[in-house]
């Protein structure tokens, strides 16, 4: 029997368009990606969360074809990235984290060039209207703000009209509005039958645009599911959180045993501490609110910042690593 060509599509299952398997990336012998496998379906939006440093570029750029692993596989649309990296450029659009762009083409300009380069390509003028840049066709890209060249960034992923589209950080410092305007175009390029990875550590960000989220934390993966059921599988619905005041006056002894009354306390299902902040993870709030209060009575614990909230990512973060998304 005639052997496969490398340039075959492998995955005969359509509705996965991404198949990583035991993927591994070292640098001077330490692995900073470390076996991770994970599928990405068709159409949806696949979240790589995480801190800076869990791996989450290095992952993309390996899936992309960009950068060589040194253990597993990753394949896209049915290619293998290591085999057939020209078919994998046809079928994706990648937005890097740090894109670098002609300051004195206009946009136009610098859209036609990006077209250029590939077998078919998309009109520029819809393209544009699309990523909301219509009315600065013909500006130069140096008088772009940030969040525009941003915009213009993800244009240029989209020119050869990808099936799947990579997005590595994409609101990373852009202000508020700006970031909200970049997830309605998300939004819509998932509408159009994108299939999107998307990287980020806005949690908040990958509650509202992510259809399933790979939670990454030094080059592994902790969890992977719907957000919804990420935060249900935390058994707990609230969280209640404060800070004990003075927490350096408080020997430690004292503080572990507080900690384990706080453990066995009724209603509360799991304490996380960090540092002076500590949060007690509940699915009956004000139970739980009540014994809390008078066990830090009867304990002599004054305490300070309390606030009850909904559990969140963060807080399923935490569980899973023991610290939260924003610490390195």
């Amino acid at each position: 029997m005639k052997p496969m060509p490398d340039s075959t599509p492998t995955q005969s299952h359509e509705a996965i368009m991404i198949d990583v398997k035991g993927l591994v990336k070292k640098y001077n012998q330490t692995a900073v990606v470390k076996g991770i496998d994970f599928q990405v379906r068709r159409g949806e939006i696949f979240g790589l969360l995480g801190p800076n440093g869990a791996g989450k570029t290095t992952t993309m750029e390996m899936i992309e074809g960009l950068r060589r692993p040194d253990g597993g596989t990753a394949i896209v649309a049915g290619y293998d990235t290591r085999k057939a990296q020209d078919k994998v450029k046809e079928v994706i659009g990648v937005q890097l984290q740090s894109t670098s762009l002609f300051e004195l083409l206009t946009v136009e300009e610098i859209v036609n060039m990006y077209a250029s380069f590939y077998k078919k390509s998309v009109p520029v003028a819809p393209l544009l209207e699309d990523i909301l840049l219509k009315e600065k066709i013909h500006a130069r890209v140096k008088g772009l703000s940030g969040g525009q060249k941003q915009r213009l960034a993800i244009a240029l992923a989209l020119v050869n009209d990808p099936k799947i589209v990579f997005l590595d950080e994409p609101t990373t410092g852009l202000d508020p509005q700006e970031r909200r305007m970049l997830w309605d175009i998300i939004l819509k390029m998932k509408e159009k039958g994108k299939t999107i990875v998307l990287s980020t550590h806005y949690m908040d960000e990958a509650n509202i645009l992510c259809d399933r989220i790979c939670l990454m934390d030094q080059g592994s993966v902790v969890a992977l599911d719907t957000p919804e059921n990420l935060i249900r599988n935390l058994q707990s619905e609230s969280a209640v959180q404060f800070r004990i005041e003075h927490h350096e006056q408080v020997d430690d002894a004292r503080r572990q045993r507080f900690t384990e009354q706080l453990n066995r306390l009724e209603g509360v299902k799991h304490v996380s501490v960090q540092g002076d902040r500590i949060t007690l993870y509940t699915d009956h709030l004000q139970e739980a609110l009540v014994r809390f209060v008078e066990l830090a009575e009867t304990e002599q614990i004054t305490f300070q910042d309390l606030q009850t909230r909904t559990a969140t990512l963060e807080d399923v973060f935490i569980a899973r690593t023991g610290r939260s998304l924003g610490e390195e």
